[in-house]
């Protein structure tokens, strides 16, 4: 991993670390959410603010910020190079190499994050933008080149054969 952060000055996170990190981000947004975005056309009513999934990993922590007007992946930047906000850096991650923004979120000092969804008008609630939190994250673990993700990324359908299709050997028999 390009520039991961430590979660801490005495060592890796553990489970219980990266929610409480997950859940102070989650309530710095909240406090955003209310002061500055709730009267902004881009929030979403039916959504709320949830930190989804926070977990170690590489030495650092990530998971996936549910807000009613974005949904982002995000993990602490403190030990990150550039340190200006607005640039931007790879990290690696099972699935691949992902570009992450360095940004201030008070309370919380820097973080990387990177934009999935904004703005958020296509989940009707939060049932459905946690779902798909989860499976953002999932497949973000899921390494490339895993059984998995090569079932993934094949097509639903198999192509139909030509010969097949003109002997009318794929198309239905009425009797």
């Amino acid at each position: 991993m390009t520039g991961s952060a430590p979660a801490s000055a005495s060592g890796p996170a553990d489970d219980a670390d990266a929610a409480a990190w997950g859940e102070l981000l989650a309530a710095s947004y909240r406090e955003i959410g209310e002061r500055a975005m709730r009267d902004l056309p881009i929030y979403n009513d039916a959504l709320g603010v949830e930190a989804v999934g926070f977990r170690p990993f590489n030495g650092t922590i990530v998971g996936i910020m549910v807000t009613s007007w974005f949904m982002n992946v995000a993990m602490p930047a403190g030990a990150v190079t550039p340190v200006t906000s607005g640039a931007t850096v790879r990290m690696r991650f099972p699935a691949g190499h992902i570009e992450f923004t360095l940004s201030e979120v008070a309370r919380i000092g820097r973080i990387a994050s990177c934009s999935l969804f904004s703005p958020m008008f296509q989940f009707a609630d939060k049932d459905a933008a946690r779902a798909t939190a989860e499976a953002a994250l999932a497949e973000l673990m899921l390494p490339a080149d895993s059984e998995e993700a090569v079932r993934r990324r094949e097509p639903a359908t198999s192509p139909i054969d030509r010969r097949n299709f003109l002997r009318g050997a794929l198309t239905e028999r009425h009797g």
